[in-house]
């Protein structure tokens, strides 16, 4: 992913639980996903979907992420509270990437690129599942019992933590 475009942006985010938040100034057009095995271990999941950051664009605004040395080359960032995954970064590179989920809002950074092609499960060449609803739609009664109960923290900064 060579040399990619310094795009100016006003965006925030952090972890589920709002141990750890961040500010970012810019982002590179790199918004990606990546299915490499080692990216499913580190999102849990079928694939991790990350977004360059320049170093000089990022400022923590509440606590720091724990990290884990995946390899000597490289670092996986999460909240050591409610482990939620929030950057990959390859120590010798100019940018970290941000895990896009953990933004207020990612829908601002839509994925571009996909890696790791490798390990990517068969099913994502050609997403063939069913969309059957939102989540009130189809789980109703878990919502409510869950909106009742919430300790996630909301999808803006926050003054104080526990709010």
């Amino acid at each position: 992913m060579g040399s990619h475009e310094r795009l100016e942006v006003d965006a925030s985010g952090g972890c589920q639980c709002g141990a750890v938040r961040y500010r970012v100034s810019a982002v590179l057009d790199t918004s990606h996903i990546c299915h490499c095995r080692m990216c499913q271990k580190a999102a849990g999941n079928f694939f991790i979907a990350l977004i360059g950051v320049p170093r000089d664009a990022i400022v923590w605004t509440r606590g720091m992420p724990a990290t884990f040395n995946s390899s000597d080359k490289a670092a996986r960032g999460f909240c050591a509270d409610c482990g939620t995954p929030l950057l990959y970064d390859y120590f010798e590179s100019k940018h970290i990437n941000l895990t896009t989920g953990s933004f207020d809002d990612p829908s601002r950074f839509a994925p571009r690129f996909q890696f790791g092609l490798e390990a990517r499960l068969p099913v994502f060449a050609d997403l063939p599942i069913q969309a059957e609803g939102t989540t009130e739609e189809t789980m109703a009664d878990l919502v409510a019992a869950i909106a009742a109960t919430n300790h996630q923290h909301p999808d803006h900064d926050t003054e104080s933590w526990p709010e």
